[in-house]
């Protein structure tokens, strides 16, 4: 597992109404490799706002259709369910990552 990757999550939570969700793994590779239990992620939604916060992500980066990744909603997922592996974000894609969550959490 490393930073940048994708994965389906079946049932992430009992709020969404979705039976599965993809979610980028955004924590750092440190804590990726320990025996941690959890990586912080952020989902992948469909509607893509323009908020600098969201990264655009399409076919190009693993995913069926154009859709964002939401770095304002950022969760703790426990590894055991990042198990359905889609594919990894580019590197151009990452350091869109890594400014969209400078924005979201505030870091200059």
């Amino acid at each position: 597992m490393n930073r940048g990757d994708l994965y389906r999550v079946a049932h992430p939570s009992t709020r969404d109404p979705k039976r599965s969700r993809i979610f980028v793994v955004v924590s750092r590779q440190l804590l990726i490799d320990s025996q941690f239990s959890t990586v912080v992620s952020a989902p992948i939604y469909s509607k893509y706002h323009g908020f600098s916060t969201q990264v655009h992500v399409d076919v190009a980066d693993g995913l069926k259709h154009s859709s964002s990744i939401h770095c304002d909603e950022l969760v703790s997922l426990h590894k055991s369910v990042l198990t359905d592996y889609i594919g990894k974000l580019s590197v151009l894609k990452l350091a869109e990552l890594n400014v969209a969550l400078k924005v979201a959490l505030s870091i200059e």
